[in-house]
C-alpha cells in the first residue's frame, strides 16, 4: 500500500519536472485503484525545504517584463506565464495536502485530485507553448503564488483564504475576458485550452471554499468575517481589485456578502 504523504514529500523535495508530473499522476492512479493510504507518517519538513527546478529564473512580480497579446511573442510569453502558474499550482496542491494533517480523508483526496488536474493543465500548456516556439523555463517567471504559501505555512484557514479563495479565484475573474480576446483572433487552440483550465479552476476554488467553511465550523468561527480578516491581513493593499466574476465566484462557493465586501470601494 502506497502512502499519500510519501508521494507529497517526493513531489515537494525533488526538482525534476518529469518526476513531479510522474509522481503526481502515479499517486492519483493509486488512489483510483484503492492502493493509497492516508496514514500520517514522518515529521512535516519546513516549507523552506521545498525545492524547485533551476529554471525558470524567478523574479518579483514588479520586475516582470510587460507583454501584450497583440504579437506572437506576447502570446508565447502569456502562455509561458500561464504554464508557470499551473506548474506552481501543482506544488500548492501538494503542499496544502502535505503540511496540514489530521483532516478528513476527503480533504486529502480533494487536493490530490486537484494536483493531478493542475499537472494535466501544465502538460497541455507545455505542448501548446512548444508549438509557439518556447520551452517552459525559457523566460523568467514570478514567485508571487509561492510567497503566499510561505506566508501561510502555519495557518490552514489563511492558506485556504489566500490561495484558492484569492489568488486562484482571480483566474475566474480575468480568464473569460482573455478567452474572448483569443476568440476575436480566431485562435481556437488557445480558446479550447483556456476554457478547459477555467472549467477545472471553478471546481478548485469551490473546494477551497468548502474546506474553508468546514474548518471554520469545526473551530466555531464565522466564515465571512474570518475571510475578510485574513484577506486584509495577508493581501498586499488590503484586498484584490475588481471587477469580479460574481457568477463564477458564487458557483465556486463565495457568498454575496463576501463579494459585496470585495467590490466595495475598489472596483
Amino acid at each position: 500500500m502506497k502512502n499519500v504523504f510519501e508521494f507529497a514529500e517526493k513531489c515537494l523535495h525533488k526538482s525534476s519536472i518529469d518526476d513531479l508530473l510522474d509522481n503526481t499522476h502515479e499517486a492519483w492512479q493509486s488512489l483510483q485503484s484503492g492502493e493509497l493510504n492516508f496514514v500520517s507518517i514522518n515529521a512535516v519538513l519546513p516549507i523552506t525545504q521545498v525545492t524547485f527546478p533551476t529554471k525558470p529564473i524567478l523574479l518579483a512580480p514588479k520586475d516582470m517584463p510587460k507583454r501584450k497579446l497583440g504579437s506572437a511573442e506576447g502570446v508565447a510569453a502569456f502562455f509561458h506565464a500561464i504554464a508557470h502558474v499551473e506548474f506552481m499550482a501543482i506544488y500548492l496542491a501538494w503542499d496544502i495536502l502535505y503540511r496540514f494533517r489530521g483532516l478528513p480523508i476527503a480533504f486529502y483526496q480533494d487536493w490530490l485530485r486537484i494536483a493531478d488536474e493542475e499537472a494535466q493543465h501544465f502538460e497541455l500548456i507545455d505542448i501548446h507553448l512548444k508549438s509557439l516556439g518556447l520551452n517552459y523555463g525559457d523566460l523568467p517567471a514570478h514567485n508571487g503564488l509561492w510567497d503566499h504559501a510561505t506566508d501561510t505555512a502555519n495557518d490552514l484557514l489563511a492558506r485556504l483564504a489566500m490561495v484558492p479563495r484569492c489568488m486562484e479565484a482571480r483566474g475566474l475573474d480575468v480568464t473569460p475576458g482573455i478567452i474572448n480576446k483569443f476568440k476575436n483572433q480566431n485562435d481556437a487552440a488557445s480558446v479550447q485550452l483556456l476554457t478547459r483550465i477555467l472549467t477545472d479552476e471553478v471546481g478548485h476554488v469551490e473546494r477551497g471554499s468548502y474546506w474553508f467553511k468546514f474548518v471554520c465550523a469545526q473551530e466555531n468561527i464565522e466564515p465571512e468575517a474570518k475571510y475578510k480578516e485574513l484577506i486584509t491581513k495577508y493581501y498586499l493593499g488590503g484586498k484584490p481589485k475588481g471587477p469580479f466574476n460574481r457568477e463564477m465566484r458564487i458557483i465556486a462557493g463565495f457568498s454575496n456578502a463576501e463579494l459585496d465586501w470585495l467590490e466595495s470601494g475598489n472596483s
